[in-house]
């Protein structure tokens, strides 16, 4: 098999991971959180730094008059992002076709 060929293939879960180095990834968080940016690295605990990242934080409260729930976003732009390992759900790498 060529290194190539080695390179892209995907034999334990933090492969996948490596292949989306350098490109734009979708990571949950614990707390309602979200993050797109681009990963520029990761260790073993997916602690990751991302750059150029959109996080996104949902919260859910509750209207005392007629106890409907109402949904809030906020949105930020980050230029770099150092995310705890501990609070990843989730990261999934960009489309491949």
């Amino acid at each position: 098999m060529a290194a190539t060929e080695e390179d892209n293939t995907v034999r334990e879960p933090l492969d996948l991971i490596r292949l989306s180095l350098d490109e734009k990834v979708y990571v949950k968080l614990k707390g309602e959180r979200e993050l797109r940016g681009k990963l520029h690295a990761y260790d073993q605990h997916l602690n990751m730094i991302l750059g150029d990242v959109e996080e996104t934080v949902t919260s859910v409260e509750i209207d005392e008059e007629t106890f409907e729930e109402i949904i809030k976003t906020n949105k930020r732009m980050v230029p770099y992002l150092f995310v705890r390992g501990d609070g990843v759900i989730l990261v999934s790498p960009p489309l491949r076709s």
